[in-house]
Parts: structure tokens; C-alpha cells; sequence
């Protein structure tokens, strides 16, 4: 395996951070993280003014929250692709049943791999419950793999004890409302969300988390980098949407999370600086694309609130965000890229695979 020989200079560390994975037809193209023979596509449900398209675009589409109370009430189906992963994303219209026969369930559902119900905490949550509830019951006969992730969503305007009493109300009114129809354990996780905090990106990082079917794989290979490294915390993550496609096993807390997106935002703040361009993908097999691919963007902040954070790029989309305490980080920095190239290459391999 290559080792680094010398550092990069700041202003290659940060480089190519900012390319743009929405237009692959100018740029080096790289495999997404795919599912093999199975795609799922994911659906964004809630009743009408919910949040749905507001978290779409946030999350996907790098919109401001504050420009998501200009958005218009969401009247057909509003697909978008996620360019690191295989899948699509529907975002679906919350006034319309799409149970009640007069729609093709089988076209909209089949192949579905999860669905994000989101309930508005601001507004009365019994119709939103019992419509999700009336959902699963009927899925669960011809799609029983669905597995379903709830969005409590505006948390952020609670208070903090309100905010517990709510969530715990709504789990519960959910989990016995579900009871009552037979269904026992079901697939169901539960999020407290807001858009103008972080934990939007949280919760749609475990979202896709589990969908992923190679995750065990990323796992072993992130517990594997945090112990050579001796990292705190390890992460794989898409930095245009800031969506954690994996991390290692060792316990995870929001503040770390946090910590990681607000890096995650510097970069991506400076990367139009000292971005360098790919080169087009006609000239993708010439010396000079061959020469710009092997570059690998690397950036590295030393103190921010008591930690290291290392960040090394996969490829075009994904990048490595290693959090560190140790004292002598930078007398170990060789011993780190080493073992992060070498992480590296067997994660491009399982890409690879599919």
C-alpha cells in the first residue's frame, strides 16, 4: 500500500470538496454505493403541510431552511435521486390516500425499501397516527420488508420537557394503535426532527443506514480504521448533504455528530477557494484525468472544541471524517494516512462489488 510521503498544503486538503455530483456527465464518474440486484426507492409521507418538502430540500437540495417557508404545498409526486447511492427518493403528496384503490398501490410501493412518515408536532397528531397506522396494517400483507422511520417533526419549537411528553406520546399512541391490529415489534424507529438544527441530518443518516445491506461491511472496516487510527468516532459521509452512510460501532452521541457537520460546513465553506476541476469524463481515460483522480482531498483541524478532526475523500461523493483526543496526532499522521489508504482501497472494493 502507498504511504503519504509529505502533508498536503492547506489548500489541497480542502481541494476538491466542492465537485458536484448532480452533473457526472463532467466529471470522472465513480460507482455508487448500490444494493446489487435491489433498488429500493424510499417515500417521504405525512399529512399536507407535515415538512415533507422542506426536508427533501434541505437535506438534498442544500436549501436554507429560512427559504423553505416560500415553498408551495407539494401536488404530484417530486422524485430525486441521491447521487452516492443507488436509490430515489419520492416525496409524496399528503392529501391524497393512496390505499384507497383508486391508485396502483403495486406502482408505488413495490420496491419500496423504507418509508419516512412525518408528523407535525405543531398541529394536532391524531389524524397523522392513525393514518400511518392504517398504512402499515395494510402494506404489511403484500410488502413486509418496508421498514417505516416516523419524523417527529418541529421539535425545536417545544419546550424541553413538552418536547419528551410529546414524543413519548405519539411512540406510545403509534406502538398501541399498531398493538390493537395484531401487529407486534413492527419495523418501526422514531426521530425527533427539526430543519434548522442538526438533527435532520441525523435522523436521515440512520435512515439510510438502514437500507444499506453492505452496512455490516462498513462497519467491520470503520472499527477496523478507528482502532489503527485510535479515532474516538469514524464515519463515511456524503459532504454535499451531510447524510452519514456509516459508522463504526463504538457509541454514538449528537454533540459528536454536530461536531462533524459544522466541520463539514467550514470545508465546504473555503472549498470554492481551492477546489481543482475533474476533467470531463470524455477525457476520462487520458494521463492528466488519471493523474487529477489519484488526488485525494484531505483536510485537518487541530483544537476545534478539544478535538482533531481528520477528513480524507473515498472518491467523488464520500469521504472519511476520523474525530481524534490524541494529544500527538501530528507525530502520527503518517501511521494514520497509511491505515486510512489502505481503508480506502478496501472500500472502493466493496463498492466496486455492489
Amino acid at each position: 500500500m502507498p504511504v503519504f510521503e509529505e502533508d498536503h498544503e492547506p489548500q489541497t486538503q480542502a481541494s476538491n470538496m466542492n465537485d458536484q455530483p448532480s452533473e457526472p456527465s463532467a466529471e470522472i464518474t465513480y460507482p455508487p454505493m448500490g444494493f446489487g440486484k435491489h433498488k429500493p426507492k424510499m417515500l417521504l409521507m405525512g399529512l399536507k403541510k407535515s415538512g415533507k418538502t422542506s426536508i427533501s430540500n434541505v437535506v438534498l437540495r442544500k436549501m436554507r431552511p429560512q427559504e423553505t417557508l416560500f415553498l408551495h404545498a407539494t401536488t404530484t409526486i417530486n422524485k430525486q435521486s441521491m447521487a452516492f447511492m443507488d436509490f430515489q427518493i419520492w416525496d409524496l403528496p399528503g392529501q391524497i390516500d393512496y390505499l384507497d384503490g383508486t391508485y396502483d398501490a403495486s406502482s408505488i410501493f413495490g420496491g419500496v425499501g423504507g418509508i419516512i412518515w412525518v408528523i407535525d408536532v405543531q398541529d394536532n397528531y391524531m389524524q397523522p397516527i392513525q393514518r400511518l397506522t392504517d398504512t402499515i396494517v395494510q402494506l404489511t400483507e403484500h410488502h413486509p420488508d418496508i421498514k417505516y422511520f416516523v419524523f417527529i417533526h418541529k421539535t425545536d419549537s417545544l419546550t424541553d420537557d413538552y418536547r419528551e411528553d410529546t414524543i413519548r406520546d405519539i411512540v406510545q399512541k403509534i406502538t398501541d394503535g399498531l398493538f390493537d391490529e395484531g401487529l407486534e415489534n413492527p419495523p418501526v424507529n422514531y426521530y425527533p426532527t427539526s430543519i434548522f438544527d442538526h438533527t435532520i441530518f441525523e435522523a436521515f443518516s440512520k435512515v439510510i443506514q438502514g437500507l444499506v445491506p453492505q452496512l455490516p461491511t462498513y462497519e467491520a472496516l470503520l472499527n477496523s480504521v478507528a482502532a489503527s487510527c485510535r479515532f474516538q468516532k469514524v464515519y463515511i459521509v456524503d459532504v454535499m448533504s451531510k447524510v452519514f452512510i456509516a459508522e463504526d460501532t463504538s457509541p454514538s452521541h449528537t454533540k459528536t455528530y454536530e461536531l462533524c457537520c459544522d466541520f463539514i460546513d467550514f470545508i465546504m465553506d473555503i472549498s470554492d477557494l481551492y477546489s481543482f476541476a475533474r476533467p470531463p469524463a470524455a477525457d476520462a481515460g487520458s494521463q492528466r484525468a488519471q493523474d487529477i483522480a489519484s488526488q485525494t482531498a484531505e483536510a485537518q483541524i487541530k483544537s476545534f472544541r478539544g478535538f482533531t478532526i481528520y477528513l480524507r475523500e473515498v472518491n467523488a461523493f464520500l469521504s472519511l471524517i476520523g474525530i481524534s483526543r490524541e494529544p500527538n496526532f501530528d507525530n502520527e499522521k503518517a501511521m494514520v494516512d497509511y491505515n486510512v489508504q489502505i481503508f480506502q482501497d478496501k472500500l472502493l472494493e466493496v463498492i466496486q462489488r455492489g
